[in-house]
């Protein structure tokens, strides 16, 4: 289940719940009790590293899905061997 973020427009005290995708979003604030909870837009707290199939089973050929890379380090000349 994923963990949402949430902030009381009121208080602004910061809450975290643990929800199903299909729950409801909540509104009531847990310290204050006023209906001024909204939910946060925030990222996931990691990121998929590696060779998985996430990696190679939906990639051309020599692309990567790491941020700040680009396709020029074939051609750089450094010696990075692959794991």
């Amino acid at each position: 289940m994923p963990i949402y973020e949430y902030v009381c427009s009121a208080c602004e005290v910061a809450h975290e719940a643990l929800q199903k995708i299909s729950d409801a979003p909540l509104t009531s604030c847990p310290k204050c009790g006023k209906e001024t909870l909204k939910k946060k837009v925030s990222a996931a707290g990691f990121r998929l590293k590696g060779g998985g199939w996430y990696e190679t089973d939906f990639k051309k050929s020599g692309q990567k899905n790491l941020a700040g890379d680009s396709s020029s380090s074939a051609s750089s000349g450094s010696s990075s061997g692959s794991d």
